[in-house]
């Protein structure tokens, strides 16, 4: 698992398979983003079987068959739509693509489970709203700050326990690190990837709406700008934005490219939820000064006490075997249809109506 930079991300947890071999079958297509190792190793970790593998670029899917030598090259995509033991599609396409992709999939009868943002316009979020209902089959998301760490994935334990009240409000810090020659093209291209609130944004949103209990949220101002990088002027570099949901709470996220090179990891992701009776800050990948490479650090204040948890390995992802287990049983227990497409709904808005800010606006 890199640490270098979020694009490489791929956390690997303890196997806890909810099924046996061959009982959920399922494929990766479309390798533009390396979320699809992380994407991947969830479900495999929670039992899935991984049959195919498809991408046009050889050099992927060879990259990939060395992570997962269990996979077999598909000769098309086709190949992977039409095989009938396939029930799950999972995939990291190009941001812009991954609705029409998703299109296809839940055509063909398969549910669908695509990294973040799943879609860059309301369009395509319209497409993808009648697809799921005309299909009836999942376009699941992998909002991964949330579904794929483990601090975060205890905060919500604790949120639901009620150790902090209801919540009220969520700050969500989500830096990382640019490192520019590893990225392709398409990243640097808005149309591509959407803008910043509409791609690393998503994953704060879906945590306010997550944490809050909400179901809906106005985006109340939002912005973004390209302080630092002339050489991509497609790039927003710092984005930020404020909202208040259906239930009264709000959130401020800040998102940018700015972590500096000195951090061991890839950037110094943080949640902090103020609840009625207390708050907790989840300090998701490093404890910075620590030097013990440390991560998974849960910070909590209520009625009773302070309390400082570290969980890393301690609490794995419950998630994965959670959606296997809905697709088989066409259940909600993972996460709700109506919250993966919220949250894409309410990060393309906040990238829609951002005002321009900084030197080049």
């Amino acid at each position: 698992m890199s640490l270098s930079d979020g694009m490489n991300y791929a956390p690997k947890g303890k196997p806890a398979p909810v099924v046996s071999p061959g009982e959920f079958v399922i494929a990766a297509v479309a390798l533009d983003h390396g979320h699809i190792y992380g994407m991947c190793n969830g479900l495999v970790e929670a039992g899935a079987t991984l049959k195919w593998v498809y991408d046009p670029d050889p050099a992927k899917v060879a990259a990939f068959c060395k992570a997962f030598p269990q996979a077999q090259p598909a000769a098309s995509e086709e190949a992977v739509l039409d095989d009938p033991d396939v029930q799950l599609v999972a995939s990291a396409a190009i941001t812009s693509l991954r609705c029409a992709l998703g299109l296809r999939v839940l055509a063909a009868d398969k549910d669908y489970f695509t990294d973040k943002a799943p879609l860059t316009t309301l369009e395509q979020l319209a497409q993808a709203r009648a697809a799921v209902q005309q299909s009836s089959r999942k376009y699941m998301v992998y909002y991964a700050e949330r579904i794929h760490q483990e601090a975060a994935v205890f905060a919500g334990q604790l949120v639901k326990q009620g150790a902090i009240g209801r919540v009220i409000q969520v700050m969500g810090l989500g830096p990382h690190r640019l490192n520019a020659p590893s990225r392709p093209d398409w990243f640097f291209k808005k149309s591509l990837y959407g803008g910043i609130l509409c791609d690393i944004g998503s994953h704060q949103i879906e945590q306010f709406l997550y944490y809050t209990g909400a179901h809906d949220a106005t985006v109340v101002r939002s912005q973004i700008a390209n302080y630092n990088h002339p050489a991509y002027p497609e790039l927003e570099d710092f984005g930020d934005a404020m909202l208040v949901a259906d239930n009264g709470a709000t959130q401020y996220f800040r998102v940018d490219w700015f972590t500096p090179d000195g951090l061991s990891t890839w950037g110094d992701g943080r949640s902090f939820l103020l609840g009625t009776k207390g708050y907790i800050e989840v300090r998701k990948y490093v404890n910075p000064g620590s030097h013990d490479g440390s991560s998974d650090h849960v910070f909590m204040a209520n009625q009773a006490g302070e309390y400082h948890y570290e969980v890393a390995g301690k609490v794995g992802y419950p998630f994965f075997g959670q959606l296997i287990q809905d697709c088989l049983n066409r259940t909600e227990t993972a996460m709700t249809q109506e919250h993966a497409f919220k949250a894409a709904e309410l990060c393309v808005k906040a990238e829609m109506q951002a005002a321009r800010i900084g030197l080049d606006s």
